[in-house]
């Protein structure tokens, strides 16, 4: 299965349990990024991975490795719409949203793990993740900080916050 014919996938109607191809896009990086997600596929179908194709499940594979391959060769992952100031859509059904949800929730599809348990990096993590959680809209809490210009600076910092959870969970220094 071709990526394109994985987005037709994700995007129909036959698509009952994961993600749409934006969603999906963040869900994938948040697998890549942060600490081993062992049961990510299952996680993605909410736990309806058996009733999917193994054609959809290898593309899913495949998309995946090619995000750790790409920050693996020290690249950034490109996102799948525009994150600059005057292209983006803030509100809660914009791809951006969409994004940021797949990404929170394969931070916290598995109680056993936890990306701030680490007391020596939790701070870093929580920095660098609160883009991903402010512009998801997941937390009211939150909601006093989503102004247009707030988001604005999220938003562009999505690559380089990527690149560095990344770093953080994949390399000694």
């Amino acid at each position: 299965m071709t990526k394109d014919e994985l987005f037709d996938y994700l995007s129909s109607d036959a698509n009952t349990q994961g993600l749409d191809p934006i969603a999906a896009h963040g869900f994938l990086t948040a697998t890549v990024v942060g600490k081993p997600l062992p049961n990510w596929i299952s996680a993605f179908f909410e736990g309806e991975d058996a009733s999917v194709s193994s054609a959809v499940k290898d593309a899913l594979h495949a998309w995946r490795e090619e995000l750790y391959d790409t920050l693996k060769a020290e690249q950034p992952i490109e996102l799948p719409f525009d994150a600059s100031e005057e292209a983006e859509d803030f509100s809660e059904d914009g791809d951006l949203a969409a994004w940021a949800i797949g990404f929170v929730d394969a931070m916290y599809s598995d109680e056993n793990v936890d990306w701030f348990d680490d007391e020596s990096v939790e701070d870093d993590v929580a920095e660098l993740t609160l883009p991903m959680v402010v512009l998801s809209g997941i937390d009211p809490d939150l909601d006093e900080v989503r102004d247009e210009e707030m988001l604005a600076q999220m938003a562009n910092a999505l690559e380089d916050n990527i690149t560095e959870l990344f770093l953080l969970f994949h390399t000694n220094d």
